[in-house]
């Protein structure tokens, strides 16, 4: 059945709205758990299609997963080393995950390929070079990817691209790795981070998280540990757009502010007025707002997964906003289903050009991607009539309760 949110917009947003557990971090940590001999308990563990797969395929370890509300207690302690072929490892990208992990763990691995959303090329090849460093055998077949070792040893590994999903997967396999293991071009994404303290809580010896150096001295084991999830600066980040495109007076709680700055600049490049405390961001009615031009990078870039939803709010700005995209360069599907709603915008190879401002009318359409139908919800928010959203399954992937948290801030959604 085709999941359907439907949103009768023009109205005014006002309260407060408080943001989840990082969903990017938390597809990482489940699969790391992998490598623990003892019991892991996480907190403030969203309730997001994602987790509710990656904790299927746990369980096909015959890892033991109790949930209590957002905490999960998750005991390692009988895992078997099965093969992963089952469709659940198609339905996301962060599956890869449990290459690295199982290959540290266990010295093998066979899985399908990852799935996720469509957002064009997007090749493991820097994953399963960092393998080969580490002395890793890759065969593949088809769909299937086969990953042995006989012994991991430590490397220096240069990233030509500073890839988050390669970093986080070299440091799985190198934790228990004999010697170091040197990762050049990491990645600094704030995920990476949260993903480093709690292997270092287990017991792992990793320094330079954060950081385009990363360090991993190999362990004989890890052990459990307790760990608190840091919040999802890409959920905070759709909901202050979301403020922005039609809010009255909006906060937004749970941010860290430091890990959104690229695009709070851009709101306020473009004329809204933000109020910013240690953890929450407040979102003032926005009268005109301006064209801005944004250049998605990593991090402390601004980050692809907020491009999409801005692009909702760029339809609002007074002139011609220009988007260029360097991560995932057909990321622009949700171009086609604004533009259905009366925007204005043309799309060419990794760039697009928002023309300014449009009258968004309720339209049917459909999510094509994650951060695609966050893009629609906050068109639907600002359009005039009824928006019907298909294809509702990709918001769920990402965004806890997000329809009963834009509903307790004014939005007749449904």
């Amino acid at each position: 059945m085709d999941d359907v949110i439907k949103i009768r917009g023009k109205r005014k947003l006002k309260g407060e709205v408080t943001v989840s557990s990082c969903k990017n971090s938390v597809v990482a940590i489940l699969p790391s758990v992998v490598l623990a001999s003892e019991i892991v308990k996480l907190y403030d563990v969203p309730d997001i299609k994602d987790v509710q797969i990656l904790i299927k395929l746990l369980e096909k370890l015959n890892i033991k997963v109790n949930a209590d509300g957002d905490e999960l207690l998750i005991d390692p302690t009988g895992i078997r080393n099965v093969d992963l072929l089952d469709e659940d490892v198609m339905k996301l990208r962060a599956s890869y995950y449990f290459m690295g992990a199982l290959l540290g763990r266990f010295k093998h691995v066979k899985m399908y390929s990852p799935g996720g959303c469509n957002l064009g090329p997007r090749p493991i090849d820097l994953h399963l070079k960092g393998f080969e460093a580490l002395g890793a055998k890759i065969r593949q077949d088809g769909n299937i990817i086969e990953i042995d070792a006989d012994e991991l040893t430590g490397d220096d590994i240069y990233l030509d691209f500073a890839s988050v999903g390669a970093t986080i997967n070299i440091m799985l396999a190198a934790c228990f790795a004999r010697g170091r293991t040197t990762i050049e071009n990491a990645a600094k994404e704030p995920e990476i981070i949260d993903l480093s303290s709690m292997l270092n809580k287990m017991g792992a010896q990793i320094r330079g998280a954060g950081t385009s150096e990363i360090t991993i001295n190999g362990i004989s084991r890890l052990k459990g540990c307790i760990h608190d999830i840091i919040p999802d600066r890409i959920e905070a980040g759709t909901y202050i757009i979301a403020a922005a495109a039609c809010g009255e007076d909006v906060t937004v709680r749970n941010v860290i502010p430091q890990h959104i700055e690229a695009l709070t600049s851009k709101l306020e490049e473009m004329g809204v007025k933000l109020e910013q405390g240690s953890d929450y961001v407040r979102v003032f009615e926005a009268g005109k707002l301006k064209a801005v031009d944004i250049i998605t990078q990593p991090f402390p870039g601004f980050a692809t997964d907020l491009q999409q939803p801005l692009t909702a709010l760029m339809t609002r700005a007074e002139g011609d906003s220009h988007v260029e995209e360097t991560i995932y360069v057909d990321r622009f599907r949700h171009c086609n289903e604004l533009n259905l709603m009366g925007a204005n915008i043309e799309t060419g190879s990794g760039k697009s050009v928002i023309h300014g401002p449009s009258e968004l009318h309720g339209a049917d359409i459909s999510a094509t991607d994650l951060r695609c139908g966050a893009s629609l919800v906050i068109a639907g928010l600002m359009a005039d009539g009824e928006t019907v959203i298909h294809n509702a399954y990709h918001i769920y992937r990402g965004y806890e309760s997000i329809v009963e948290k834009l509903r307790a801030i004014g939005a007749d959604i449904e």
